[in-house]
């Protein structure tokens, strides 16, 4: 028997997700107002549902939240958070106080999964242990969140409010990351890294050991900027190029081959908008006014990054 099992953290996620959609529903100066409570709605009955509810199911409720942003429905409310003067008098208070609860939650995370998931006895664990780094994530979150109501004397409802807040300043960008690993696995269960292969065989001339290898990190690059996700990316290139043509063809050790290649999906991570959690949302919590600031940023560092792992695996993963 699991004692505090992943299922708990996605019931509670859930349930945030329910006040959001109950807040903007209660909300009459909300522009886009049952349109955004209905999204959020049918993203915590996916949470709340949870293993009780069959794949078909989910699959509807996730078109059905599709068609919601896609229609223009889905959007931010009117409420302002606290007035700047009020935040920069808190930070000056807080002072670096305010940095215990964000690095709690990545502590907590890393002690889980090396201590807590190897507690157990005759007939109970603590945590799942294929689970355990999730599981211990969701612990950090909440633990986090109970120290940040200690650090800054707010109320419990603090919480789900603000929380609400950021939920509606990111929008349908939130499920972006879920649904593009899923679209991962979905090519490669379609057979889309055989076809790569055959392509880049007739394209590319394959029999040159550096071809192969710049044929995979480009690959991983591409992929991830088109999916927006490179562990989404990693299956589908890695079973088309990197295994027959570096590993196989080639000899190539497939741990730096893989290693070195997901660096290289990360490059192409900072120069997609369809990595929103990394170039989206962060440009919505800032309010910056262009929407690719966080790309244009970065895309002369991910340039000159995945040039040198391109060199970084020649060099290393026919050596080693």
């Amino acid at each position: 028997m699991t004692l505090l099992p992943l299922e708990v953290f996605h019931g509670l996620a859930g349930l945030v997700f329910l006040a959001t959609a109950g807040s903007v529903a209660t909300d009459r100066h909300h522009p886009r107002r049952w349109g955004s409570a209905g999204f959020w709605a049918l993203l915590s009955l996916t949470f709340l549902g949870g293993k009780a509810l069959p794949p078909l199911a989910v699959g509807y409720l996730v078109l059905a939240m599709v068609l919601l942003a896609a229609a223009g429905l889905v959007g931010a409310g009117t409420t302002a958070g606290p007035e700047p003067a009020q935040r920069w008098a808190e930070a000056r208070r807080l002072g670096n106080r305010l940095f215990r609860p964000a690095l709690l939650i990545p502590a907590t995370a890393v002690a889980g999964s090396l201590v807590l998931g190897r507690l157990q006895g005759a007939n109970w664990r603590l945590l799942e242990a294929k689970q355990a780094t999730l599981t211990s994530l969701g612990l950090g979150a909440v633990l986090a969140i109970g120290l940040g109501i200690h650090l800054t004397g707010a109320r419990l409802r603090e919480p789900a409010k603000e929380g609400g807040r950021l939920l509606q300043s990111i929008g349908w960008a939130l499920l972006l990351p879920q649904m593009l690993a899923g679209l991962g696995g979905t090519l490669t269960r379609a057979g889309v890294g055989d076809g790569i292969a055959g392509l880049a065989s007739h394209l590319l001339p394959m029999g040159n050991p550096f071809a192969a290898v710049l044929a995979y990190c480009l690959g991983m690059a591409v992929f991830t900027i088109c999916l927006g996700n490179a562990f989404a990316a990693f299956p589908v290139v890695t079973l088309g190029i990197g295994l027959p043509f570096v590993v196989q063809a080639h000899h190539g050790n497939p741990a730096i081959m893989g290693a070195v290649g997901m660096l290289c999906g990360y490059c192409g991570t900072l120069v997609t908008p369809m990595a929103a959690n990394f170039n989206l949302v962060p440009a919505f919590l800032l309010e910056l006014r262009d929407r690719n600031a966080v790309i244009k940023a970065q895309w002369p560092l991910a340039a000159a990054l995945w040039i040198l792992n391109v060199l970084l695996m020649a060099l290393l993963v026919y050596r080693f």
